[in-house]
């Protein structure tokens, strides 16, 4: 893995996204996910994706199965963005989690939802061991969120 890998999805989950945002965006409660906001680096709208943000001792984080993709390298250049659940906004700041201290996180996110992002990643995703968390940590961006 390095630190560029950026999973493309196909045609179909590019509109099972499109449709999972838009639930979302009405306030439809689906488990775990909320609508990621985002600034564009260049363009400066809002651009939004569909996100688990995950609460790890006592800290919540979002994690880049798919790699080094637009929201993160819009993430990194605006800071933070917005979290959105139908009427409900909260504005966050984030701070990028260095390769050395993702694995506890990937692990957790992995344990939780490894069965809907397993596809992402070669070779297999359960029970990763710490090699295996320390070949993934480059490619994986985590982002702690905070006010």
């Amino acid at each position: 893995m390095t630190g560029t890998r950026n999973v493309q999805g196909g045609r179909l989950e590019r509109r099972m996204n499109r449709f999972v945002a838009r639930l979302a965006g009405r306030g439809l409660r689906l488990p775990g996910i909320e609508l990621l906001a985002v600034r564009g680096r260049t363009s400066g709208e809002w651009r939004t994706t569909p996100v688990h943000p995950m609460a790890f001792e006592g800290e919540r984080y979002l994690v880049a199965p798919r790699g080094h993709t637009q929201w993160v390298r819009n993430i990194r250049a605006a800071g933070g963005g917005e979290l959105r659940r139908g009427r409900r906004t909260e504005a966050f700041e984030v701070v990028e989690l260095p390769d050395t201290e993702k694995a506890p996180v990937v692990r957790e996110y992995l344990d939780r939802f490894g069965w809907e992002v397993a596809r992402f990643f070669d070779g297999p995703v359960k029970d990763p061991s710490d090699e295996r968390l320390a070949e993934l940590a480059p490619g994986v961006p985590v982002f702690r969120i905070v006010r």
